[in-house]
């Protein structure tokens, strides 16, 4: 780090110790600083984001129509909560290839236990416990034996792949008759329903910010401009408001009508919420950054690092399972090779949208716009007609820059430091 920005960064301190509060232009200022320093967060990700928008839509005249506006949310689903799944992990600079496989084989389960006559909410429940039981015994052998995680991941992958084949046999394709589940991508709120989620969120989101700035005051802490949260709620008052004006259009070219916030949005965005607030509001999560950004330092600090990394693997697995779900609720089958290659599409996500690969950065909000950015290019070259191989193409471009970004930027930042 450079004299430069050190002198910033204890100029800055000092302002806080203080008791100072900036304003609006002094916030930006120190955001641009973060920046300059290394700390990208989401940014190129976004920049992605509203590139690719643009450049589709000039290309396609279909990319911006209602159906595949709607259509494009709903794809990204799967994507988007394996790549918050596995942020739980890469937050440790470890890996889980075997999250996809672990899903599809908790599905089968799903499948069987239903087709026997159990009740689906019992189906869904066991094959949850699927996902718990088999993170506990991968974080188990990463935290307490030593096994590397690509190692032991990697061997469950292939592993879990013959458990699939013996659950269903050698191959076809398995209907799911359960209306609930197919409802989940199938099926949308009504028209209200979308405006009453957006008013929750807006309300949610006000009131944590307010609760938040009297907890930081009662502690005798330097709170942010209350100006920046009322831009914070009207920005996201706008954009929500857009979609879910456009989401209740009707989207159908047939004489019944198609309209509403499909209801797997909701679901993801409470998936969001709760992961959020694991990881930024509980003494789990800043223990799991804790570990991440330094194991050692952590472990002298009194943390349980062999808990946390076991918990972060349980939990990583579960929400692969909802990935799973997700899966099979819109194709409405399940299949014995599921989940074979959307792993690393989830780890693209979570990179792209800026979770360091090194452990200790990143945020679950950063790898929903990464699957986003992974699932625009996706639908946007299908619109296209490209093959699927530029596809691949495109989005190992996209991969190695967003790799080779944050580590330049963790580099910056002092993270990494050449001998």
């Amino acid at each position: 780090m450079t004299n430069q920005n050190s002198t910033g960064l204890n100029l800055a301190a000092q302002d806080i110790a203080s008791g100072h509060e900036g304003g609006v232009v002094d916030q930006v200022k120190a955001y641009f600083a973060r920046v300059k320093n290394g700390e990208m967060g989401a940014l190129p990700a976004t920049g992605a984001l509203l590139v690719l928008t643009a450049l589709f839509s000039y290309l396609s005249p279909y990319f911006l129509t209602k159906l595949n506006f709607a259509n494009l949310f709903v794809q990204a689903a799967q994507l988007t909560t394996l790549a918050i799944a596995l942020v739980f992990v890469l937050l440790l600079a470890e890996i889980d290839l075997s999250a996809g496989v672990a899903a599809g084989v908790a599905m089968d389960v799903f499948y069987l236990t239903t087709t026997f006559g159990v009740p689906w909410p019992i189906g869904l429940v066991s094959a949850l416990l699927v996902g718990v039981v088999l993170g506990f015994v991968l974080g188990f052998f990463v935290a307490k034996i030593g096994v590397p995680s690509f190692v032991i991941t990697l061997a469950f992958f292939l592993g879990l792949q013959g458990v699939a084949l013996i659950l269903l046999g050698d191959g076809g394709l398995f209907r799911v008759e359960v209306p609930e589940v197919r409802a989940i991508m199938n099926d949308n709120l009504p028209v209200w329903g979308g405006w009453l989620l957006l008013a929750i969120v807006l309300l949610v989101s006000g009131g944590m910010g307010l609760y938040d700035r009297y907890r930081r005051t009662a502690s005798g802490l330097v709170n942010r401009p209350l100006s920046l949260l009322l831009i914070k709620l009207a920005f996201m008052a706008v954009v929500g408001g857009g979609v879910v004006y456009v989401l209740n259009l009707n989207r159908s070219a047939s004489v019944k009508e198609i309209s509403g916030v499909p209801i797997v949005i909701p679901i993801v965005l409470l998936i969001i919420f709760l992961g959020t607030f694991l990881l930024d509001r509980t003494k789990f999560g800043r223990h799991l950054y804790a570990v991440g950004g330094n194991p050692e330092a952590a472990r002298r600090a009194g943390i349980k690092v062999v808990r946390i990394r076991i918990t972060a693997f349980m939990i990583t697995s579960s929400l692969a399972v909802v990935a799973g779900l997700f899966h099979v609720s819109r194709i409405g089958v399940v299949e014995a090779a599921a989940g074979r290659t959307i792993v690393l599409s989830g780890v693209a996500a979570a990179v792209v949208g800026g979770v360091s690969l090194f452990g200790g950065r990143g945020r679950l909000i950063h790898a929903a716009l990464g699957a986003m950015v992974i699932s625009i290019i996706d639908n946007g070259l299908g619109l296209l007609g490209l093959s699927a191989g530029i596809s691949f193409v495109v989005t190992g471009t996209v991969l190695a820059l967003a790799a080779t970004v944050d580590a330049v930027s963790r580099k910056r930042s002092g993270g990494i430091r050449r001998s």
